[in-house]
């Protein structure tokens, strides 16, 4: 895979790859800058043990621009950015790496702000921050927002309140049966959410320890053994909240839920899925939608965190999401492809007050 068609023009749209590499602390790191019309780029690092170089790349190519899009989603002053570091986090993590993967960060000067993401955590960005300023997702020690799963959890379920409204005229998930795929970082806290606003939850892990802490915090969650039987299970609502792709040919067709909203990136597995869900009379909400609330939170730490502050953000997803789904109905577009006008709007039309020259 290039990044770049045979004539030499950019085949992604992205304004900045930059690929990095430190032999000694065994580093492998790519940074990818989709867009800086908003603002700096912001979005998190991924440490994850990739097949190959090229699928590191094709992640964090998609990563990136779904980033512009969900930071002018959410009203940021931010641009779209991610960056992978290509190993497992178990056996690689490392002061030296995450410090050189800092160095890198800062050669940027400012382009790009990172943050949490899987394979990451905050104990990491208060690492990388010591060779960088340009970090967010920091420990409240430190004055960040400590985990930014509270917020994307708090976004996704605003975002659901949203859809459950479009689809049934009441703004709660009170005796609806949601399915969760994934009780980490953000599922957990969603879970939390549902059950507080009266609704049934089914959900599943490939982690024991994730299924132990539900057996143990909420004994009422039903845990089944694989994804494939959460989706064929009698729900209103799915919740992707582990890795991408995971609405795919295989999985739609089974799947019985009439309203997909969770907290996992890039969950339609290639393009024309979502026509396939609108087709089957399934309300898709955009992850990069909903999802937001822990940009939105590590973002707050750029001008001083304020967690009250960040949260009546977040809360905003709800009237954005309702937005998106009445623009989707009045102009016969599925849902992602209203989204994606809204954000490229804002692309375009703030980012063109750049062109007024400021001495």
């Amino acid at each position: 895979m290039g990044v770049f068609d045979t004539d030499g023009t950019d085949a992604t749209g992205h304004e900045q790859v930059v690929f990095c590499q430190d032999r000694q602390t065994g580093l492998k790191a790519i940074i990818g800058i989709y867009s800086t019309a908003l603002g700096p780029a912001l979005g998190g690092t991924r440490f994850y043990p990739y097949e190959s170089e090229d699928a590191a790349l094709a992640d964090v190519l998609k990563l990136s621009r779904g980033m512009a899009y969900k930071n002018a989603l959410a009203g940021l002053d931010l641009g779209g950015g991610k960056a992978v570091i290509w190993g497992d986090p178990a056996r690689a993590k490392s002061e030296g790496l995450l410090r050189a993967y800092g160095r890198f960060v800062e050669s940027l000067h400012g382009r790009y702000y990172t943050a949490c993401d899987v394979g990451t955590y905050v104990p990491d960005m208060d690492v990388i921050a010591r060779e960088t300023r340009y970090v967010t997702g920091r420990s409240l020690e430190h004055g960040g927002a400590g985990d930014s799963s509270i917020l994307t959890a708090w976004g996704v379920f605003q975002g659901m309140r949203a859809a459950a409204e479009h689809t049934w005229g009441r703004p709660t998930l009170a005796g609806r049966t949601v399915g969760i795929a994934g009780l980490g970082k953000v599922g957990k806290y969603l879970a939390g959410h549902l059950i507080e606003d009266g609704a049934a939850v089914i959900a599943t892990d490939v982690n024991e320890a994730a299924l132990s802490w539900a057996r143990t915090t909420y004994p009422q969650i039903e845990l089944v053994a694989d994804t494939r039987a959460l989706i064929t299970s009698e729900l209103d609502v799915y919740a992707p909240c582990a890795l991408g792709g995971a609405l795919d040919d295989d999985t739609v067709p089974l799947l019985r839920a009439k309203v997909v909203t969770g907290g996992a990136n890039n969950q339609l597995a290639h393009p024309g899925i979502e026509k396939t869900l609108a087709e089957r009379g399934i309300l898709y909400t955009p992850d990069y939608l909903v999802n937001a609330g822990g940009v939105i939170q590590v973002a707050d730490e750029i001008e001083g965190f304020n967690f009250e502050r960040a949260k009546l953000r977040a809360t905003g997803i709800f009237e954005t999401t309702r937005r998106i789904l009445e623009m989707a109905r009045t102009e016969g577009v599925a849902p992602a492809v209203a989204a994606d006008r809204l954000a490229e709007q804002r692309m375009a039309e703030v980012g063109r007050l750049r062109s007024i020259y400021l001495s």
